[in-house]
């Protein structure tokens, strides 16, 4: 149905717009609790210990969970888990509250079933977002964590300025989270990337983590490192000992492309998306389980459309796997269908769960 009516309908209006129609929807269903339980009852499949997953000490129904960037003001939260999500990630937001970046911000790239983003961390502030979001918790069981990134009007040159920006950030969103994300990776917020290099991400890193002992904390890293910036932003988080990382971020290449040069060149600036950025998101996974070991959690990101793209990121090394523009091409019903389809896997492979399914 999606994909026949609605993705039509939609793709025919420009990505903002799509985009507030979907969270439109999802407000309706946000606020009315009987319709949550009808729509979770319709999509998602009962919870089942044989997808489930444990990390972080918290306990996930499924590995599947959204992405940082669809609902930035944690508006629709109880929704969003309604359509059989494992787990949630909102935001980013920022310390200050901010606009969009200037219009045309958002672009569909249908021929790669990909996006590109230049929106540069549209949200109403932390410190507003965590209340609104810390007012209807108690009321989830999926476990959710926030995105926090640097505000737009704090130079990224002062290293010292940065990290109070991030502190300001983590105070609020620390105590309603599950977990918290430090974003220093988007590629559309001015020097937020040189965040990644070793010495400023070290200061950084050990700062929050000091700063807020007990919190969960992951880093989203980019999939555009060298592979030896990789390898010393890993040994940064060895060194912190913080929760984990998520990999990874939205990319600036724009290689092996079905849509059309010329297209891709209008567009311009801006973090590409889906599909094209799946095997590079199984790479970085791969690299950064074998260089962190076991016990720290990784979260992949990139491409996720299917139960295979799922398994692929869990036996590079993810615990746990997000999707966004998934989401979008594939419509509101694909999570559950996933947590279906890796169901079935496990059934038809003969194994007990899907951690031995992985293993195998």
């Amino acid at each position: 149905m999606y994909r026949g009516l609605l993705r039509p309908v939609l793709f025919a209006l420009s990505p903002g717009v799509a985009h507030a129609m979907a969270l439109a929807a999802l407000s309706v269903l946000e606020a009315n609790a009987a319709l949550r339980k009808m729509v979770r009852g319709l999509l998602a499949p009962p919870e089942d210990p044989r997808i489930a997953v444990r990390v972080m000490g918290l306990d996930f129904p499924s590995p599947l969970g959204l992405a940082a960037g669809f609902d930035k003001n944690a508006r629709c939260a109880r929704a969003l888990a309604a359509l059989g999500f494992g787990h949630l990630e909102l935001g980013t937001v920022t310390a200050r509250p901010q606009e969009a970046n200037p219009r045309p911000n958002m672009f569909r790239l249908p021929a790669d079933r990909a996006l590109v983003n230049r929106l540069g961390f549209p949200n109403e502030g932390a410190e507003r977002v965590a209340a609104r979001f810390g007012g209807i918790r108690a009321t989830m069981t999926t476990p959710v964590g926030l995105s926090i990134g640097k505000s737009r009007a704090v130079l990224a040159t002062d290293l010292q300025a940065v990290i109070a920006d991030y502190q300001e950030s983590l105070k609020w969103v620390g105590p309603v989270a599950d977990f918290v994300v430090v974003n220093v990776s988007s590629p559309n917020t001015a020097g937020l990337r040189g965040l990644q290099a070793r010495e400023n991400a070290l200061e950084l890193l050990h700062t929050l983590q000091k700063g807020a002992p007990g919190t969960r904390i992951l880093v989203k890293i980019a999939p555009d490192l060298s592979e030896g910036e990789l390898e010393e932003l890993l040994s940064v988080v060895e060194e912190t000992a913080i929760a984990g990382v998520v990999a990874t971020n939205t990319t600036m290449a724009r290689v092996g492309l079905a849509t059309e040069d010329r297209r891709v060149r209008a567009i311009g600036a801006g973090g590409l998306s889906g599909p094209p950025l799946r095997s590079r998101a199984v790479q970085v996974v791969e690299r950064a389980r074998a260089r962190l070991g076991r016990q720290v959690a990784i979260v992949g990101v990139g491409g996720v459309e299917r139960a295979e793209h799922v398994l692929a990121l869990m036996r590079a090394g993810a615990n746990l796997v997000q999707m966004y523009t998934g989401l979008v091409y594939e419509g509101p019903g694909a999570p559950a269908r996933i947590a279906r389809e890796l169901l079935q896997r496990v059934d038809s492979s003969g194994a007990r769960d899907l951690a031995e399914l992985v293993r195998g």
